[in-house]
C-alpha cells in the first residue's frame, strides 16, 4: 500500500532498511534493557520511583521547573511509556520544563521568576490531545537549509535552567598534575627501597666528609657522591614516567575534544539557529535530520518518517521508527496490542537514518543515558603486569641483597670485636673502622637494589608508545602495550576493520552480455550459463559504460537516480552522499561513471509522480516518474532474485526489448549466485512504462487518489540489469592475518553480518580456512559452557552475532587461558572491549564509548595497525627481559665480589669502593636502561609463538646467560684480586695496589660494556648485532659509556680511587671484556634441555595452570582465604615458633618455605595470570587463590590470618565447604553433548565445517579443553593454518 509523502522531494526507507510488511513501520524488539519499553499500563507500581543510588538526582533545592532530572531519566532508562504518562505526555513536559513545543526556549531566558508544580505540569495531560502536535518544517535534501547562526550567550542566560539540568558537557576528567604525577611515580616500591638507601648513603658520605678528621695525605673525602647520585637516578626516573603520564593523557584529550566538538540545530524564539552541541539544554527544540548523532536524551515531537540506528547506543541492529508522543501515548491509553511499536523515545548517541522531525530535550550531559555510560568508563589506572612483575622481583631482590648485607655487616662486626681486645688504636680510629664495616654492609644493599629496573619499564613504555602513535596506534592503557605483546587470539569485527567500510559496486551485467568486475570469477558463470552467457563480454567499468547505448544509459542512471532517498552533503567538510551504504554506492557509480552532475540537479528536473517506500516483504523500493512525453515510468530496484520473478521482458543492446525466456532467467540467475558466492550484494533493476499514471485498472489508495496500489502494477516488468556491492577488503589485510598466524596468534571474526558474507569476507582475509567451524551468534549463545569450550579451539567465524555473543566468546576465551585482544566501534562494543584483555577501539568510526572502554584507539582504523601493536608489545617485554638479564648479571657480581673481597681484606673493604660500584651499578644500569629498552621491533619477533601467562619472568635461557657470564664475571676478577699481583708481577707496595684495583675496576666495567652485546638477543641464535645499526641509542649510548670509563680512569684519581692506567693494563681489561662474547657463544651452545634436568626448582617452576573458577559450571565453592592463612601461617611458625607450632597443618621445612616465599618472585609468580583489563573491567573471572595471594601486598601478612579467619569460621557455619560439587554432565564426559560428533556438528543448522577439512579430522576434541590450558596453542585443537 503506498503512503502520502508531503512533498515530491521526500525520499523513503532504503534497501537495507527492515520496516514491517503493513505499510513500512518497524517494529522495535524488546531485546534489551537500554531499549525495551515499559508495558504496565495500569501497574501499581511508581514509574518515577527512584533508583538505588541515584537517589539525589529526584531532589533539586529551589527548583522552578516541575520535574528534577531523575525524573525526567527515568523516560530512557528503560523506555518508560507509564514514566512519559506520569510526567503529563508532552504537553506536560512542555508545561513542567517551561519551554515551548513550537518556539523553543528564549533567547532572553535567564533567571526565571516562580516556579511550576509537578501537579500542575501533569494537569496538561495530553493523552487524548492532538493539539500539541507540531508540524514539521519541509523535509530537505541537504538538512543545512533555512539555518543561522546563534548569537553568543549572555553569561546569564539559561541560568536557572543549567544550574537544575546543567549543559550537555561532561565534567573534564580531573587530570592529574605533573607534580601528582610524579607522586604517584615516587611510590613505587623501588623507589622507596632507593629514596632509604639515598638517605642512608648520603647520611654516612656526609658523615665521612665531614664528621671524621682527614690527614693531608688522604685529601677531601667525597663519599657523599653516592648518596646525591642515587638522588639523581630517583629524579631521572620520577621524572621520566611521569613526563610519559602526562604527555599520553594530554595527547588523549587533545583527541577526543577535536572529535566531539559540533554543532546541532535547534529552535528557540522561533527561528532554527546552528548552536554548540555543549549548549544544548533541557528544553531545547532540536531538529532532527538524515544523517545527525544525536547529541541528548528526548522525547520525540512530530515529524515524516523518522528512524534511527540505535545500536550504538543500544546494541539493537533493527532500525527504530519514531513516532510522536502524543500518537504513542494515546494508543498506549487505548491499550494497543503491540506497546513495543510505541516509540517516541530519543536516544543520545543514536544515528538518524532517515526522515526529518523535533523532538524535545529531557536530559544533557551527565544526566543522559550517553553521559552516564561514558561517567561510569571512567577509572584510574592500574599498574601493568610487568611492572608488578618487576616490583616482585625487586622486593625479592632487596630481601635477598639485605639478607646478604645483614650476614656481611655481622661477620665483619664479629672479626672487628674480636680484633678489639689487643686493638691499641685511639677510639676515634676504632669508630671509623666500625663506620666502615657499616658502610660495606649499606654498599652492598645499594649494589642490590635494582635502581635501573623501574627506569628500563618507563623507557620502553615511553619509547614504544611514543612509536606506536607513528603506526597509528594511541596507547590509552599501558598496560595494554605489553599484555597485547603476549595476545594469542584476536576477536576482530568485519566492517571498517578488516573492510574499508565504503560499499562499492564491484561488478554488474546489464541484459545478459555485457557485464564489467572480476574476469577471473566470472568466466565460471559465463562457463555455465546457456547460448546467451556465450558472447558475454567482461569489460573495465569505463570501458562498459562507453558500450552501453545512449537511452539505455541514460534509464540505467535515472533508474539510480530517482529511485534512491540517498542526498549529497558533507562530512568532515568532504562532499560524500548520506543514505544508506547501498545507495550511496550507487549514486558513487552514477557520478564517477555514468557522468551525473549532482543529484539535487537530476531529482529536480524531474517530476515525480509516486515513491514506493522499501518494504521487508517485497525486498524492493520503487519511484514513478512522468517523462516528457507525457508517459509515466516506474522504476524499481531490490533484491535480484525476488525483482526478477516480476520481469517478462529484458533490454538488449540492440534496441527493441526481448521476451525473458526460461534460459535467459536461468543465466540471470545463475550470475545472481555467482556475485552471492562472492560476497556481493545484488541489486536488481527494472522498469516499466505506463501511458498515465495511477493506470487504469489499479486500484487507488485509500487517502489518495492519485497513488495506486504497488501491487496491481508491480508485475510485466522489464529486466534492466544487475549490480554487485561490495564493502572491498583493506590493503594489507591478508598479510597481517597470515602474520598474526605465523605469530601464535588465532584471529577470528566477530560479526554481525550474515553467514554467506561472512564466510566469503573469512576467506578472502585469510581466517576462515580448512579445519575451522563456523557459527551463527543465535546458535553460540544456546550452547552451554562445555560444548563452547569444544567449539572454540575451531571457531573462526562468529555471524549474526549480537554485542553479548561477542562478550560471552570473549569470557570463555580468558577461562580457557587465551589472552584476548578485541576491536570494537560502537557504545555496544564497550562490554566487550573492556572485557578483554586489550581492547581496540576505531578512530575514525568508533564512538566515544567506545573509546573510552578501550585500552589502544587505532587512529586509521586498520587491522594492519593491530600486528604493529603486536610486535611494540612484544618488543617492551623482550626489553625489559634484556635489560633485566644485564642487570641481574651485574648485581649477581657486584654484590658477591664486594661481599668476599669485603670479608678476606684485612681492613674490611671492598676491591671496589662505593663510589666505584655506584658508576657500575647506577650510571651504567641507567645507560643501559636506555640502550636496551629502545630496540625497534624486527619483523623476526613475530616468528615465535607469545608467552603464555603462567611463563616465568626470568626463562630458563635468561638464567642460563646471567650465572654463565656471572660466573666468568666472577672468575676472572678473583682471579685479578687474589692472584693478579702474582700473575703480573706487581709488589706489595701502595702505587702497585692502587694499580691492581684500578685494573681489576677498569676490567669489570669493560665486561659489562661487551655484556651489554650479548643481552641484545633472548634465544641461542648468535647474531647479536642484528639491527643494532637501527637503534641509534644505542651505539650513541655505547660510546658515552667508553668515553666516562676512559675518563674516570684518566681523570678519576682519588674521587674514584683510582689512578692512569698504561697500554698494556688497558689491553688486558679490554681483552678480558671482549672474550664475553665468545663466552656467550658457548653459553648458548648449551641445550637448555640439560639444564632444566639439573636446575633449582624454583628457576622451573610455574604458576598452577589449572586454577578453580567460580562461573557458570564451576565444580569447588573455594575461599582464598584459606590459601592466605595457609601461607602467612607457614611462614610465621617457621621463623617465630611458640603458640603457631601447636597449630595442626603440615610443616614445612627451612628450605621449602624460603622457596614458597622468594622463588615465586624471580619465575611468573607475578601477579599477573587474572590481572584486570587495561581499563579495569569488573567481569573478570573470579580470582583463585594463588593468584590472589600473589596479587596482594605482603605488607599485611602478619595480621592477615587473623582478620580472615573469623570469616572461614562464619563461611563454614553457614554451609560453605571447599568439597567437589555434584559435577556436571556437560563438564564431565561428551556423552550427553549435542555435539558428539563432526557429523552431528555439521548437521547442526548455524554451524558450517570449511569444505576443505580433511575427512580424518574430527574436528571436535572428545572432552573440553582444561580451563586455562589455552587451546589457541596447542596443535592438536586448532586448525593446522594456525600453527604453520
Amino acid at each position: 500500500m503506498f503512503l502520502a509523502v508531503p512533498g515530491s522531494a521526500s525520499r523513503n526507507p532504503s534497501l537495507e532498511q527492515t520496516p514491517s510488511e503493513d505499510g513500512g513501520e518497524t517494529l522495535v524488539p524488546p531485546l534489551s534493557a537500554g531499549s525495551r519499553i515499559a508495558e504496565n499500563v495500569h501497574g501499581d507500581e511508581d514509574p518515577l520511583k527512584p533508583d538505588p543510588g541515584n537517589e539525589h538526582e529526584f531532589e533539586v533545592i529551589d527548583n522552578v521547573f516541575a520535574f528534577s532530572p531523575g525524573q525526567l531519566g527515568r523516560l530512557i532508562n528503560p523506555k518508560n511509556l507509564p514514566a512519559l504518562r506520569a510526567l503529563g505526555g508532552i504537553s506536560g513536559l512542555e508545561k513542567g520544563l517551561r519551554t515551548d513545543l513550537k518556539a523553543g526556549l528564549s533567547l532572553d531566558e535567564t533567571t526565571l521568576e516562580g516556579s511550576v508544580s509537578f501537579k500542575e505540569a501533569t494537569a496538561a495531560s495530553d493523552t487524548n490531545a492532538t493539539s500539541t502536535t507540531v508540524e514539521p518544517s519541509a523535509p530537505t535534501r541537504s538538512g543545512t537549509a533555512g539555518t543561522h547562526t546563534g548569537r553568543e550567550a549572555h553569561n546569564d542566560s539559561y541560568k536557572d535552567r543549567i544550574r537544575v539540568f546543567k549543559d550537555n558537557r561532561l565534567p573534564e576528567r580531573k587530570s592529574k598534575t605533573l607534580l601528582q604525577l610524579m607522586w604517584i611515580a615516587l611510590m613505587d616500591k623501588v623507589l622507596l627501597l632507593l629514596s632509604a638507601a639515598a638517605v642512608i648513603s648520603l647520611a654516612l658520605g656526609l658523615y665521612q666528609t665531614f664528621g671524621v678528621q682527614h690527614t693531608p695525605e688522604q685529601g677531601a673525602q667525597v663519599d657523599w657522591v653516592e648518596g646525591v647520585a642515587i638522588v639523581v637516578a630517583i629524579l631521572i626516573v620520577v621524572i621520566v614516567g611521569a613526563g610519559n603520564d602526562y604527555q599520553k593523557e594530554r595527547q588523549f584529550v587533545k583527541l577526543n575534544k577535536k572529535k566531539e566538538d559540533r554543532t546541532v540545530k535547534v529552535i528557540r524564539s522561533g527561528k532554527s539557529l546552528q548552536i554548540s552541541v555543549y549548549d544544548l539544554l533541557v528544553g531545547d527544540v532540536c531538529h532532527l535530520e538524515p544523517g545527525d548523532l544525536i547529541p541528548a536524551d528526548g522525547i520525540f515531537i512530530s515529524g515524516h518518517n523518522i528512524k534511527c540506528d540505535e545500536s550504538s547506543a543500544t546494541g539493537e541492529s533493527d532500525q527504530m521508527k519514531k513516532i510522536g508522543a502524543a500518537e504513542a501515548l494515546a494508543q498506549y491509553e487505548a491499550g494497543h496490542p503491540n506497546p513495543h511499536k510505541l516509540d517516541p523515545f530519543i536516544l543520545s548517541g543514536a544515528k538518524v537514518l532517515e526522515g526529518v522531525g523535533t523532538f524535545l530535550v529531557t536530559s544533557v550531559g551527565v544526566h543522559s543515558s550517553f553521559g552516564k555510560t561514558m561517567m561510569a568508563l571512567r577509572e584510574d589506572s592500574t599498574a601493568t603486569p610487568l611492572q608488578m612483575k618487576l616490583n616482585d622481583l625487586a622486593e625479592a631482590i632487596a630481601k635477598l641483597g639485605g639478607a646478604a648485607a645483614l650476614l656481611l655487616f655481622v661477620v665483619l662486626l664479629i672479626r672487628f670485636l674480636v680484633n678489639l681486645r689487643g686493638n691499641t688504636a685511639p677510639p676515634s680510629e676504632k669508630g671509623q673502622s666500625f663506620m666502615r664495616i657499616l658502610i660495606t654492609a649499606i654498599t652492598v644493599v645499594v649494589v642490590a637494589v635494582p635502581e635501573g629496573l623501574p627506569l628500563a619499564v618507563t623507557l620502553a613504555l615511553a619509547f614504544a608508545t611514543t612509536r606506536m602513535l607513528k603506526d597509528n596506534n594511541l596507547v590509552r592503557v599501558l598496560q595494554a602495550c605489553e599484555t597485547m605483546g603476549n595476545a594469542t587470539t584476536v576477536c576482530s569485527d568485519k566492517t571498517g576493520t578488516l573492510t574499508q567500510n565504503r560499499m562499492t559496486v564491484v561488478a554488474g551485467t546489464i541484459g545478459t552480455t555485457q557485464r564489467f568486475g572480476d574476469k577471473r570469477a566470472l568466466k565460471g558463470d559465463a562457463a555455465q550459463s546457456g547460448d546467451a552467457e556465450k558472447d558475454a563480454q567482461d569489460l573495465t567499468i569505463r570501458d562498459f559504460v562507453g558500450s552501453l547505448p545512449k537511452d539505455l544509459k541514460d534509464i540505467l542512471l535515472q533508474s539510480i537516480v530517482q529511485n534512491s532517498t540517498a542526498f549529497e552533503g558533507e562530512e568532515d567538510g568532504v562532499p560524500t552522499f548520506i543514505g544508506s551504504k547501498t545507495e550511496t554506492a550507487m549514486l558513487t557509480f552514477a557520478r564517477d561513471y555514468l557522468g551525473m552532475s549532482s543529484v539535487s540537479e537530476e531529482r529536480a528536473n524531474a517530476q515525480v509522480a509516486q515513491m514506493v517506500p522499501f518494504d521487508s516483504g517485497r525486498k524492493c523500493m520503487g519511484a514513478v516518474i512522468r517523462m516528457p512525453n507525457g508517459q509515466f515510468r516506474l522504476y524499481v530496484k531490490g533484491a535480484s532474485e525476488i525483482v526478477l520473478s516480476k520481469c517478462t521482458r529484458i533490454v538488449t543492446l540492440e534496441g527493441p526489448e526481448a521476451q525473458l525466456s526460461e534460459e535467459i532467467e536461468k543465466s540471470i540467475n545463475q550470475t545472481i549466485t555467482g556475485y552471492a558466492e562472492r560476497s556481493l550484494r545484488t541489486i536488481g533493476m527494472l522498469y516499466r512504462d505506463f501511458p498515465s499514471w495511477p493506470p487504469a485498472g489499479a486500484r487507488l489508495s485509500k487517502d489518495d487518489s492519485t497513488q495506486a496500489h504497488f501491487d496491481d502494477v508491480f508485475n510485466e516488468m522489464t529486466w534492466l540489469g544487475i549490480v554487485g556491492i561490495q564493502d572491498p577488503l583493506r590493503p594489507g589485510v591478508h598479510e597481517a592475518v597470515t602474520q598474526c598466524q605465523k605469530a601464535g596468534v588465532f584471529v577470528r571474526m566477530v560479526t554481525g553480518d550474515n553467514v554467506t558474507t561472512a564466510k566469503a569476507i573469512a576467506a578472502d582475509c585469510g581466517i576462515y580456512t580448512p579445519g575451522g567451524v563456523v557459527m551463527e551468534g543465535p546458535k553460540f549463545r544456546q550452547l552451554p559452557p562445555a560444548e563452547m569450550d569444544r567449539i572454540i579451539p575451531r571457531l573462526q567465524v562468529l555471524a549474526r552475532s549480537s554485542p553479548e555473543d561477542k562478550r560471552t566468546l570473549v569470557r570463555r576465551l580468558k577461562e580457557l587461558g587465551e589472552t584476548v585482544a578485541v576491536t570494537g566501534d560502537g557504545t555496544n562494543d564497550g562490554p566487550a572491549l573492556k572485557m578483554a584483555d586489550v581492547g581496540f577501539s576505531m578512530g575514525i568510526a568508533g564512538t566515544e564509548v567506545a573509546k573510552e572502554a578501550s585500552a589502544i584507539i587505532l587512529m586509521d582504523d586498520n587491522f594492519s595497525s593491530i600486528v604493529k601493536a603486536l610486535m611494540w608489545g612484544r618488543a617492551v617485554n623482550d626489553a625489559v627481559k634484556k635489560f633485566l638479564q644485564f642487570q641481574l648479571t651485574v648485581n649477581i657480581t657486584a654484590v658477591l665480589l664486594t661481599f668476599v673481597s669485603a670479608v678476606a681484606s684485612t681492613d674490611e673493604t671492598s676491591v671496589l669502593s662505593a663510589v666505584q660500584l655506584l658508576w657500575v651499578n647506577l650510571i651504567m644500569d641507567t645507560f643501559a636502561a636506555l640502550a636496551l629498552a629502545t630496540d625497534p621491533p624486527s619483523p623476526s619477533i613475530l616468528n615465535r609463538k607469545p608467552d603464555p601467562k603462567s611463563a616465568p619472568l626470568i626463562t630458563i635461557n635468561m638464567w642460563k646467560m646471567i650465572l654463565g657470564q656471572a660466573v666468568y664475571q666472577l672468575v676472572v676478577t678473583f682471579t685479578l684480586n687474589f692472584a693478579g699481583r702474582h700473575i703480573l708481577g706487581y709488589q706489595d707496595t701502595p702505587g702497585e695496589n692502587l694499580q691492581l684495583k684500578a685494573l681489576i675496576f677498569n676490567t669489570f666495567v669493560w665486561m659489562q660494556i661487551f655484556n651489554q652485546y650479548n643481552n641484545r638477543r633472548l634465544d641461542n641464535k648468535f647474531n647479536i648485532f642484528e639491527g643494532v645499526t637501527r637503534n641509534w641509542f644505542f651505539i650513541a649510548i655505547n660510546l658515552v659509556m667508553i668515553g666516562g670509563q676512559v675518563m674516570i680512569i684518566f681523570v678519576g684519581g682519588q674521587a674514584f680511587s683510582v689512578t692512569k692506567l698504561n697500554g698494556i693494563q688497558w689491553a688486558i681489561s679490554i681483552i678480558l671484556g671482549a672474550i664475553s662474547l665468545p663466552v656467550a657463544v658457548i653459553i648458548r651452545l648449551i641445550p637448555d634441555e640439560m639444564l632444566e634436568k639439573i636446575a633449582p626448582s624454583f628457576m622451573l617452576r610455574k604458576r598452577d595452570t589449572t586454577p578453580v573458577y567460580v562461573s557458570a559450571d564451576d565444580r569447588f565453592e573455594w575461599n582464598r582465604g584459606i590459601e592466605e592463612i595457609r601461607q602467612e601461617l607457614s611462614f610465621l611458625k617457621t621463623v617465630r615458633g611458640g603458640r603457631l607450632n601447636q597449630l595442626r597443618f603440615r610443616p614445612h621445612d627451612l628450605s621449602e618455605t624460603v622457596k614458597e616465599n622468594f622463588s615465586h618472585m624471580f619465575r611468573s609468580g607475578s601477579r599477573s595470570e587474572l590481572q584486570p583489563s587495561p581499563t579495569g573491567e569488573d567481569n573478570q573471572p573470579p580470582q583463585t587463590a594463588v593468584s590472589h595471594r600473589r596479587r596482594r601486598s605482603r605488607s599485611n601478612s602478619t595480621i592477615a590470618a587473623t582478620i580472615i579467619m573469623p570469616s572461614i569460621v562464619a563461611g563454614s557455619v553457614g554451609g560453605w565447604s571447599p568439597v567437589e560439587k555434584t559435577p556436571s554432565p556437560l563438564r564431565e564426559g561428551s556423552g550427553n553433548l549435542p555435539f558428539s560428533s563432526r557429523s552431528d556438528l555439521e548437521s547442526q543448522p548455524g554451524v558450517t565445517v570449511h569444505p576443505d577439512t580433511a575427512q580424518t579430522d574430527p574436528v571436535l576434541p572428545k572432552q573440553p579443553p582444561a580451563e586455562n590450558s589455552v587451546p589457541s596453542q596447542q596443535p592438536g585443537l586448532t586448525p593446522e593454518s594456525q600453527h604453520k
